[in-house]
């Protein structure tokens, strides 16, 4: 329509537009990061200053926006900044997109006004959790997120409030999680991926990422002792505050958020070598109930370890020496006498 290139509608204004494809790297949400990609370098971040609107792409001044900053551009010049001002809170302004996820009803992409509550989100918007369970904890932020409990869902979803709880709206991902979740396994599922998206190019996060999901992986393998929390929780305050970019800083989040909202699950995984959600296979101790247990034997036939062990019709009882925790005796048993301890 001959709305971009060089003249644009007979005037003396041009204005063009080059679309790169990048490579996919989670550190390039960073702005020198994204950069550097766009001039065909390593995606990793740049030490400020200079700061991009000073030397950018190309030693240019560059100024970088997101997407959905550039999609309100045509509402806000269309309708005023009073009526985009009039949705939000405080200095958070306008409406934010989150990618709805996890052990819930309704999932999906959503847009609110800043400033409702998270309970409004899970629950008018989401429809609650899945199968009637108990919500346990939320994830804000994406995977370098904080993980907020029930005592926070009716906070304020807005810049301000979610940082001062621990978490950040970040990249707008929101991941619901229910009763049987394992807040321990969760910050080590993130860590991974921060982990192995970590640029490598400063020690706090390259290296202190990695011992902190060394550190969890113990814990959840059932390795762990009582000095690794205080350990991690040391560890990962550093890591917050000497790495190089956004990455770094906030890759702790998760770490940080469940140590301080669910420490009693960390104290059990160490402890009493226990997972309370019976997540964590190492940690997994299957046991029969002799006054449920009719001596049927599909347990012991259904286990490949030969753990299990009775006469016929008689209770049998799991050599828990030899059980290799596969869980194939609780779901052969028809009479719910297998459980976890």
């Amino acid at each position: 329509m001959g709305l971009l290139g060089q003249n644009i509608l007979g005037s003396d204004f041009s204005f063009e537009l080059e679309i790169r494809i990048g490579a996919g790297a989670f550190v390039c949400g960073e702005e020198t990061a994204l950069i550097n990609s766009i001039e065909g370098k390593r995606g990793e971040p740049r030490q400020k200053p200079p700061f991009p609107f000073q030397s950018g792409l190309w030693g240019c001044p560059t100024i970088i926006n997101n997407v959905e900053t550039l999609a309100n551009i045509c509402a806000i010049i269309n309708r005023g900044a009073e009526w985009f001002s009039s949705f939000g809170v405080g200095r958070s302004k306008g409406t934010k997109v989150f990618a709805l996820a996890g052990d819930i009803v309704n999932s999906g992409i959503i847009e609110i006004p800043m400033g409702i509550s998270m309970r409004e989100i899970i629950y008018d918007i989401g429809g609650g959790m899945k199968d009637g369970k108990r919500f346990k904890s939320v994830q804000s932020g994406g995977p370098s997120g904080g993980c907020l409990t029930e005592e926070h869902l009716d906070v304020s979803v807005d810049y301000e409030s979610l940082a001062a709880a621990g978490a950040i709206i970040g990249s707008g991902g929101l991941i619901a999680m229910d009763e049987n979740t394992c807040m321990v396994d969760t910050a080590r599922y993130f860590m991974e991926f921060i982990q192995d998206e970590s640029c490598g190019h400063c020690v706090p996060c390259r290296i202190g990422t990695k011992r902190m999901l060394e550190m969890l992986q113990r814990m959840t393998n059932g390795e762990g002792d009582v000095e690794d929390i205080d350990n991690l929780q040391t560890l990962a305050n550093t890591v917050s505050d000497t790495a190089m970019c956004a990455l770094g800083q906030t890759a702790p989040n998760p770490v940080l958020t469940t140590l301080k909202y669910f420490r009693d699950e960390y104290v059990a995984h160490v402890r009493d070598k226990r997972c309370p959600a019976h997540v964590c296979a190492a940690l997994k101790e299957y046991s029969i109930e002799a006054e449920k247990c009719k001596g049927c034997g599909m347990c012991a036939k259904a286990c490949p370890a030969g753990a299990i062990s009775g006469e016929k019709a008689q209770p049998h009882v799991i050599d828990k020496t030899a059980c290799i925790k596969c869980g194939s005796c609780k779901n052969v048993c028809r009479f719910d006498a297998v459980y976890l301890t």
